[in-house]
């Protein structure tokens, strides 16, 4: 695959353009496996007088086959560096706790070879140590701090004279200038690639095979203490607060699977038993595995969610098992998935009329630019009850981008910090009742088996017309001059008659006092701009009303108008695709303006007269119509 992605770029001319390579930055390359692996076998052998490990859990994620725990034991002095008193911290005779990055100084290379300057935002609130202070500590035989350090190390590569104007510079800038690593020139011989396109005689039917793959939100179990993380719904399975044994359609037919029945996976003499979860588009004759679940030391409870599917992981192959056995159990483990939450589609003949995601082929478009607006239909203004209203100053409005957004989660988790937004827990959210402002619905669309996959980032539409303040007996929701749909929460009795009325189910509930207002660390997370709600209130997106305000502020000290770009939502801000704009829709410049005067610009559920100031962006394939034809054909 290395062989021919090179080859392509040398024939695109991509080389030393938009693609550079240079030399890996690792100063020492090893096989980590072999490392580790070596390492069980000395430990095990009574080899090692001291083990230090630093900012990793090796008992708990290290390779089943290993048996790196009992291998532990036999070590005469073992120390542990880490954030949490983890699986590795019970089995080490001292812990010493570890500074997070954010209380730490340091410095790190880019892959390019640039180097990046790390600053502490806060002094260690609970008096950790860096691996470097730590490394120094017993190579040096004194305690120095993380800043001494890197400056006597700078120093060095930099000179002593005028050193204190150059670090002033770099930290200024956030790098070391000058480090980049020089490029180099790679050419492909045409024998390489004449033999990487040969098939490979290696590949045999090996049964059922097993995927390991890191959780896509709390990776390989390192952020499993991050409340955010797990409560962030899958971008695929919409799973939250527990892992599955992931199969795709035709394998859970065949076996006869389904969604929360338990099963038996065995690797060897080794087995994990865990539920299924069907997942639509998911290859035939595998089962894919999430790592990071299953912890025995985790949480306020000690113990974790989901299945630890390191028992069953092997050194010599971290990343597939084959030759995997499947036994059915009777019995059953719920799963909490977001997917059918506040579902705004109707039955299936109505949904097709409703065209929530808007989807053609570059092909549509060249030759009928506006399909979008012709899958849907805007009401007369004239039959609205609602007073028409001009908006003379600022009036706020949002795009988004259904082409960029990828349902990478960025925006949600983004929302949830700057917006005070509790988690709930599993039990709560298989009850609907999660808090995110933000929802990314997905979609799939064609073949069980290779569907296209769409997602639609929803939040409050701050609606013109908002069919939820009409409803309210206290007038704790009602639209401001330009154009926001605001909540007034010490007005707000409960009465949840504004979610009843919203056609697009994105306000919510605070049905108990989530937010821990008394742990002095949770105190320390929170934006102070934005209230910390409490129970019996409602809240919704504001379309982060504190920025706008900020942006007010300051542009009126500078005697002028806010200017485009100036007010960035937390999701936008975000979005490493920036597939979300937002901004003043009254000023025809902005960016905003013009995607919303874009043929591919519609709003959903516009049919029913709210008047979104949300509105999205149509999205366009672009299909291989040769490719399509053979896939179509079982080729």
């Amino acid at each position: 695959v290395h062989v021919l992605t090179h080859a392509i770029n040398e024939q695109l001319a991509t080389i030393g353009s938009t693609v550079i390579l240079a030399e890996p930055l690792e100063e020492r390359p090893e096989n980590e496996s072999e490392s580790i692996r070596q390492l069980a076998q000395d430990m095990a052998a009574g080899d090692v007088d001291l083990l230090l490990v630093l900012g990793c859990n090796p008992a708990w994620e290290a390779p089943a086959d290993l048996q790196f725990r009992a291998a532990m034991s036999e070590v005469g002095l073992r120390i542990h560096l880490g954030l949490y008193e983890d699986e590795t911290a019970e089995y080490c005779h001292w812990h010493i706790p570890e500074a997070h990055y954010l209380e730490s100084w340091g410095d790190s290379r880019s892959f390019d070879g640039g180097v990046c300057l790390t600053q502490p935002l806060i002094e260690p609130l609970y008096e950790g140590k860096t691996v470097t202070e730590i490394l120094s500590l017993l190579t040096e035989g004194g305690e120095r701090g993380g800043l001494d350090l890197l400056t006597d190390y700078w120093i060095q590569k930099a000179g002593a004279e005028s050193f204190d104007a150059t670090w002033r510079t770099w930290l200024h800038d956030g790098f070391v200038a000058d480090q980049q690593s020089p490029p180099v020139a790679v050419s492909v011989s045409q024998e390489a690639v004449a033999k990487a396109c040969q098939p490979s005689t290696e590949i045999t039917d090996a049964g059922l095979e097993i995927i390991f793959r890191p959780d896509p939100t709390i990776y390989d179990g390192t952020f499993n203490n991050n409340g955010w993380l797990q409560e962030c719904p899958k971008p695929l399975t919409k799973l939250t607060w527990d892992n599955a044994a992931i199969v795709g359609p035709a394998l859970a037919q065949r076996e006869g699977l389904a969604n929360e029945q338990v099963i038996e996976l065995s690797v060897g003499d080794r087995s994990i038993e865990l539920p299924v979860w069907v997942q639509p588009g998911h290859p035939d004759g595998c089962v894919t595995l999430h790592l990071g679940y299953g912890r025995e030391r985790v949480g306020r409870v000690g113990t974790g969610t989901g299945f630890n599917a390191y028992r069953i992981r092997d050194s010599h192959s971290p990343w597939l098992a084959t030759d995997v056995r499947i036994q059915k159990t009777e019995r059953s483990h719920p799963l909490a998935s977001t997917q059918l939450h506040s579902n705004i589609e109707l039955e299936s003949e109505e949904a097709e009329k409703r065209h929530l995601v808007r989807v053609g082929t570059l092909e549509l478009f060249e030759h009928e630019p506006d399909f979008a607006q012709h899958m849907g239909h805007a009401p007369s203004p004239e039959l609205s009850l609602f007073p028409s209203l001009e908006y003379e100053g600022n009036a706020w409005g949002m795009s988004v981008d259904l082409n960029a957004c990828t349902g990478c989660n960025a925006c949600v988790i983004a929302c949830q910090a700057e917006n005070n937004i509790p988690i709930v827990g599993k039990e709560m959210v298989a009850m609907g009742r999660e808090m995110h402002w933000i929802r990314i619905d997905r979609y799939f669309e064609g073949d069980l088996d290779e569907p296209h996959v769409h997602h639609q980032p929803v939040m409050c539409m701050h609606c013109e017309k908002a069919p939820c303040e009409v409803v309210c007996p206290v007038q704790a929701t009602v639209h401001s001059d330009e154009g926001l749909n605001d909540m007034v929460y010490n007005r707000c009795v409960g009465t949840r008659y504004c979610s009843n009325n919203c056609p697009y189910k994105v306000r919510r509930f605070n049905f108990f006092k989530y937010n821990d207002t008394e742990s002095p660390v949770l105190k320390m997370m929170r934006n102070p701009d934005v209230t910390v709600r409490t129970r019996g209130v409602m809240e919704k997106c504001t379309y982060c009303v504190q920025r706008i305000n900020h942006g007010r502020v300051e542009a009126k000290k500078q005697g002028r108008e806010i200017r485009d770009g100036e007010v960035k939502t937390a999701c936008q801000q975000v979005c490493p695709t920036e597939a979300i704009v937002f901004g003043n829709i009254n000023d025809p410049e902005a960016a905003v303006t013009k995607s919303k005067a874009s043929p591919l610009s519609y709003s959903i559920l516009a049919e029913l007269g709210t008047v979104p100031r949300t509105s999205y962006l149509a999205k366009l394939r672009n299909p291989n119509h040769d490719l399509e034809k053979a896939r179509d054909e079982g080729h």
